[in-house]
């Protein structure tokens, strides 16, 4: 799976959302929601997170800020990327009603993460990171979860 797939840009999706009056924000909701799942090897939730989120009139959706920062944190450490855990952060933003600035903080997350794992970004460096072409994670020799041994079949591999 290319990770490249996953881009998009924030700032036309900022302004995107704010031209239509918020309906581009859910589908963009939408599309990080189902990022954050697969790049967690996780099965995709995100149109029942969205209905919870409008049938508690939001409240679901502050506990969601915070979920997001927990798999946005799994994803590093799953990537071998430095630990991060903006969670806590994530839900202060949401208790204020700032969704959108979480949106476009994990959507930079998830594109340098496709810049540096597809070989686009000034830090990739072919058409792939680890021991073959199509291989997208943590590479031989890596302590993390995603070497799992011959062929590095792990929860890092995401192909």
């Amino acid at each position: 799976m290319d990770l490249y797939y996953y881009k998009r840009s924030v700032g036309v999706s900022i302004l995107l959302t704010f031209l239509t009056c918020g309906i581009y924000g859910i589908y963009w909701y939408y599309q990080v929601l189902t990022s954050l799942y697969r790049l967690n090897n996780l099965p995709s939730n995100a149109g029942l997170d969205i209905v919870l989120t409008f049938i508690t009139c939001g409240l679901y959706g502050i506990y969601l800020m915070y979920k997001i920062g927990k798999m946005e944190s799994t994803m590093h450490h799953v990537m071998g990327m430095p630990p991060r855990d903006d969670a806590i952060l994530y839900l202060i933003l949401g208790i204020f009603g700032l969704h959108i600035i979480v949106y476009a903080i994990v959507q930079s997350n998830i594109n340098t993460l496709a810049d540096q794992y597809s070989g686009r970004g000034p830090h990739g460096g072919g058409p792939g990171f680890g021991p073959g072409p199509g291989h997208f994670g943590p590479g031989p020799g890596h302590p993390g979860p995603g070497n799992q041994g011959p062929g590095n079949q792990g929860p890092g591999n995401f192909n």
